[in-house]
């Protein structure tokens, strides 16, 4: 019975915030797929970043677009800032770990780049120096936040913000964003 109620109550609060994603943030997404196929049009770069769960669905994301979503196609320009493990550890040490992806930005990006976040409270440092040195060097910055978003919601330039303070259920929107983001790109590009 407590297993059950378990499984029920997660799924019911998982149904919830996905409801009100597309209601909240419909328009934000499609923004953010038009801003990154725009970006590779041009020959720009979507990089990713974030810690602990985010830092694997970073590199998760990252790897769609490289090698392929849906589709058949061209690889198309996508890094995580997360998968180069002596890169991060350098930055660490010599920098501090709130530089771990500014410091790559800057060594890697241009103008007309984007930056994607994924951040469940929007408050680590590591991502809010990413987002101000995205806007030094003229990337375009999209923000996938939860817990009411913290001090990235006003740094980014596209916030998409969960209606959760729960750690799981705004990383399961996260995921599902991602994935439409990439099929946006894809539909975006011709790749339909």
């Amino acid at each position: 019975m407590q297993l059950e109620k378990i499984i029920e109550a997660s799924v019911a609060e998982h149904q919830n915030t996905i409801d009100t994603l597309i209601k909240n943030n419909g328009a934000e997404i499609e923004a953010a797929g038009k801003t990154c196929a725009t970006s590779l049009l041009n020959g720009g770069t979507i990089f990713w970043c974030g810690n602990g769960g985010s830092a694997s669905e970073s590199q998760h994301m990252a790897t769609e677009l490289i090698g392929r979503f849906k589709k058949n196609r061209i690889p198309l320009k996508s890094i995580s800032l997360n998968s180069d493990t002596a890169a991060l550890t350098c930055i660490a040490n010599d920098f501090g770990y709130e530089n771990i992806f500014s410091r790559q930005l800057e060594g890697l990006g241009k103008p007309g780049d984007v930056l994607i976040v994924l951040s469940t409270s929007g408050n680590s440092q590591n991502i809010n120096n990413a987002l101000i040195k995205a806007k030094e060097l003229s990337i375009s910055s999209i923000a996938m936040l939860g817990k009411g978003g913290g001090e990235s919601l006003s740094i980014a330039e596209t916030v998409i913000l969960i209606d959760s303070n729960s750690t799981a259920r705004v990383q399961e929107s996260h995921q599902l964003i991602s994935h439409i983001l990439c099929e946006l790109i894809e539909a975006e590009l011709g790749y339909e």
